[in-house]
């Protein structure tokens, strides 16, 4: 990591109330990463999202953005963009006058930060810039947020479930535009719901969980955290492929929804670590047995977010 990082956060603190929204956390970010936040609905994301942004100040601990220590202050060093719970936007205006209105309102010029319509054309847009937002799509609204943030050549950029609502196309311009930033040096802070989208953008990642880190570190890492998963299985003679699978040491054979699973059934599902899985294809193809699927149920990212925070938290509500 760099000696100075983009972000710098260490014991934060932050209560609503009785509500203790962050308790403790340490965040570091370095520039050119992009860097996950996740966690249940309820675990603090959105309230440190909001620290890095300057719409709320931390009760304690210390932060640093972009090299300016934050102080008691609702204010932030330039060079910070983003937002959290979706973008601000004027319904009743196109999608460039938007553009436009923000850059005017906050003293940008619109040529020295690349223009208007090269933010447009950056996520996508160019083909509505002038039809009112107020008919647009949630992704097309997030697309449009985003296209606000890049007006300010941001060296750090805060986004908030970026990728929701986001059909194919937008969620292939959203993530070209994101890699590219980091790739020039920006750092990238994002909070997301998708573990896909995870995998294939963030190299880092922070989990929270009740307002606390239980996890910071490399995705491939957390990826290993899962564990032993449970996998679908097709193949060619289904009765074998279950007398194989019992066969196998370290692999398990978990209950269906019934019951037992039956010897015959179309789809096995199988339980246990990569190197049993392994084995198992191994023993498959000596009995002659083609394996025509064999995929997790859930991914390892899935998993090991569930096995850290825990599945019953999921239902919670979301700390603003």
């Amino acid at each position: 990591m760099d000696i100075n990082p983009a972000v710098r956060g260490s014991g934060l603190k932050k209560t609503f109330g009785d509500v203790v929204a962050l308790d403790g956390v340490d965040l570091n970010v370095a520039s050119g990463q992009v860097h996950g936040l996740v966690g249940p609905n309820g675990a603090g994301k959105t309230t440190l999202l909001g620290l890095l942004l300057g719409l709320a100040v931390p009760d304690s601990g210390r932060l640093e953005i972009l090299g300016t220590p934050v102080g008691r202050t609702l204010a932030v060093p330039d060079g910070v963009a983003g937002f959290v719970d979706g973008p601000g936007l004027y319904p009743s205006l196109t999608a460039r006058q938007n553009l436009s209105a923000l850059a005017a309102l906050r003293g940008y010029d619109a040529g020295r930060t690349g223009g208007v319509d090269a933010a447009l054309e950056q996520v996508g847009l160019t083909d509505v810039a002038d039809d009112r937002i107020r008919g647009f799509s949630l992704g097309m609204r997030q697309r449009l947020g985003l296209a606000a943030a890049l007006l300010t050549r941001p060296r750090l950029l805060v986004l908030d479930e970026p990728a929701n609502g986001l059909d194919p196309a937008g969620k292939h311009h959203v993530h070209r535009v994101i890699t590219g930033l980091a790739a020039d040096g920006t750092a990238v802070v994002l909070s997301s719901h998708r573990m896909d989208d995870l995998a294939a953008l963030c190299s880092e990642v922070t989990v929270l969980a009740t307002g606390r880190v239980v996890f910071s570190g490399p995705v491939s890492k957390l990826a290993a955290e899962s564990g032993e998963l449970d996998y679908r299985l097709v193949t060619s003679d289904a009765a074998a492929a279950h007398r194989v699978a019992l066969e196998t040491p370290g692999l398990g054979v978990p209950p269906g929804r019934g019951g037992v699973q039956p010897p015959d059934a179309d789809v096995l599902v199988v339980r246990g670590p990569v190197p049993a899985i392994e084995e198992l294809v191994v023993r498959l193809v000596r009995a002659d047995v083609a394996v025509r699927e064999l995929a997790p149920v859930v991914s390892p990212l899935e998993a090991a977010f569930l096995a850290l925070t825990g599945a019953e938290q999921t239902d919670e509500e979301e700390v603003s």
